[in-house]
């Protein structure tokens, strides 16, 4: 991936950031991911950890339409995925074999709602989607400038983050192509 196109996204999401209220922290910890595919128009994650502790973590999160974060689940981690603006419509399954058609049920906004596998749930401004251990699931904007937040149990990105497609890899490989104008991770 080059550093243009991940200056150009994070540049962006600043600015959608700034637009829709959601001050900085001082030194903003900023990550990136291309899921390892170099392909910017489908798979992309802009990220910043607003917290990192050792029981918790909190991240605000911006993508394009149609740029997914690709399907994976978390063995450890149990996460709430919060549209913070906008709307994203997220994709759940109950196993890596993520079979259509199942009935699973999760909670949104506090509520357990039975959601069907493989089918597009969406998830509007303000509202709240819990996913715990095991759950398989891939996440993408319906509206441009769509804020996705997340608040979890301790992020561990190394090893805690299962892709059912094996071949994803988690931090980009960059091709230094104009100078560094956000610090990742």
């Amino acid at each position: 991936m080059k550093r243009s196109k991940i200056n150009e996204m994070c540049r962006e999401a600043k600015a959608v950031f700034e637009k829709h209220g959601w001050t900085l922290p001082p030194e903003p910890k900023w990550d990136f991911t291309d899921f390892g595919k170099d392909d910017i128009d489908n798979a992309a994650l802009v990220l910043i950890n607003l917290a990192e502790e050792k029981e918790y973590c909190e991240k605000l999160m911006y993508a394009r339409p149609n740029q997914y974060t690709l399907c994976h689940a978390h063995k450890q981690k149990k996460e709430d995925i919060i549209c913070r603006h906008g709307k994203f419509l997220i994709r759940v399954w109950d196993s890596e074999a993520c079979e259509n058609g199942k009935e699973i049920t999760l909670n949104v906004n506090g509520k357990p709602t039975k959601i069907i596998s493989g089918s597009d749930f969406v998830i509007s401004a303000g509202s709240r989607i819990t996913l715990t251990s095991g759950i398989y699931h891939e996440f993408t904007p319906v509206d441009p400038e769509t804020i996705i937040g997340e608040v979890s149990t301790a992020n561990d990105d190394v090893n805690d983050n299962f892709f059912t497609d094996t071949s994803v890899g988690r931090f980009p490989e960059i091709i230094e192509d104009e100078p560094v104008e956000f610090k990742l991770l």
